[in-house]
């Protein structure tokens, strides 16, 4: 005889790492995903978020990711312990985005000129 036990999967809300290495990447963090909000604050249907577990795949918790920023179109806006991809109608991300070190954040700069643009555009062709 075969007995098949079903146990319920973790889907950890913290991997326990740090969300920035620095108070200068912390900075950008917070600067990019407050700023997201406010250029979706209107549409209810964006969901924007900072440093939260993203898992793609249902009954896989070990894959997964903290993106340091990242953008959802069409999810409604609302607090998420994590991003369980399964949960939120298979939906994923539009844009998201890690900022890793003094070179990368340089970088930034140049590229926040060119992110929100494609990002309003998208919205507007909704």
């Amino acid at each position: 005889m075969v007995i098949f036990l079903e146990r319920e999967i973790v889907y950890p809300d913290s991997d326990g790492q740090p969300m920035a290495d620095n108070t200068k990447q912390f900075r950008w963090i917070v600067l990019l995903k407050e700023n997201l909000e406010c250029l979706f604050t209107n549409d209810p249907q964006v969901f924007v978020a900072g440093d939260l577990l993203w898992y793609p795949v249902e009954g896989s918790p070990d894959i997964r990711v903290a993106p340091d920023v990242f953008v959802v179109l069409g999810r409604p806006k609302g607090d998420r312990g994590s991003y369980r991809q399964w949960q939120d109608s298979n939906s994923k991300f539009e844009k998201s985005g890690g900022i890793s070190g003094e070179q990368r954040v340089k970088l930034l700069k140049h590229k926040i000129k060119k992110v929100l643009p494609v990002i309003k555009d998208k919205i507007s062709s909704k």
